[in-house]
């Protein structure tokens, strides 16, 4: 756990947390020490959150290197099997998961805060651990009823994503600096629409990033069947405009856990052809200016 957490990922909510803090006038050492306090909080519980998230969708890469359920398996598969080794590293991450969360919460809990500084961001906290969540489980209800409105897969990435990594974070140090409501209101707007970025900007790099920059295997997002943007708007398009083959590269290979690397360059070649390649960039850009104007 310690390893996982702390050799690895780029810190982003922390370093969020951290100059929004900085940026409501917080200075003094006793609210600077509580924010890197929450900001190791925000570390565990994004640990949590990748270590479960890899189990459900059976990713075997993460930052590089071997996903943890991954690891813990090929430990003891040359002793008891791939099989019972892989059913362990399923069960042991899911464990991990747990601890990593529990921590997050006990330094939280332990973090000493104001009474009105310690309303404001415990219900910030407890927020965001429930938008997590239940972004979390629109995905997975996502590839299994295949309910991939534009609509819902945009909640989705809102909730687990816009929310969860940007948002909160941003809101969470203001809080801490003891920035008022329009600050607070503010600095959300902008939150949400960069988070919202980052999450489509992370749907177009499954498909298209290289896993030596992302540190993830290419077409996950695709093999389990996830509900994405990209993936909902190259639907919708074909839709419209009656082109089946394309309609047909989806239905074949969405949700395909054997997907191939033919596989994934027919979808390749159907985001783009569609233009919904184009599109969400397009919205990421738009997004992104529209989170950073003055």
């Amino acid at each position: 756990m310690a390893r996982f957490t702390l050799e690895g990922g780029k810190r982003t909510r922390a370093r969020l947390l951290w100059w929004a803090f900085r940026a409501c006038a917080g200075r003094d050492a006793a609210s600077a020490g509580v924010v890197l306090r929450i900001g190791g909080a925000l570390e565990l519980l994004q640990t949590c959150a990748l270590v479960h998230d890899d189990v459900m969708d059976r990713a075997v890469l993460r930052r590089g290197r071997p996903a943890l359920h991954k690891d813990l398996a090929d430990r003891y598969a040359g002793r008891v099997g791939p099989e019972r080794a892989g059913r362990f590293g399923h069960s042991a991450a899911v464990l991990a998961g747990d601890l990593a969360l529990a921590w997050a919460d006990d330094l939280m809990a332990e973090t000493p805060l104001a009474p009105g500084t310690a309303e404001v961001v415990r219900r910030l906290w407890s927020d965001m651990r429930t938008e997590m969540v239940a972004g979390q489980y629109l995905d997975v209800q996502g590839q299994i009823t295949e309910a991939r409105s534009l609509p819902r897969v945009l909640r989705a990435a809102c909730l687990k994503s816009a929310l969860y990594s940007v948002e909160r974070p941003l809101a969470l140090g203001a809080a801490v600096a003891g920035a008022d409501e329009v600050t607070l209101r503010r600095l959300g707007d902008a939150g949400r629409c960069v988070g919202m970025a980052f999450q489509l900007r992370d749907d177009l790099d499954d498909v298209f990033g290289d896993p030596r920059v992302t540190g993830k295997a290419c077409g996950d997002d695709i093999r389990e069947g996830k509900p994405t943007y990209p993936v909902a708007v190259a639907r919708a398009r074909a839709k419209a405009a009656g082109d089946g083959a394309a309609l047909a590269v989806l239905d074949r290979w969405l949700g395909d856990p054997a997907l191939t690397e033919r596989g994934l360059d027919e979808v390749r070649d159907v985001l783009v052809a569609t233009g919904a390649r184009a599109t969400v960039e397009a919205e990421v850009d738009r997004l992104a200016a529209r989170g950073l104007r003055p």
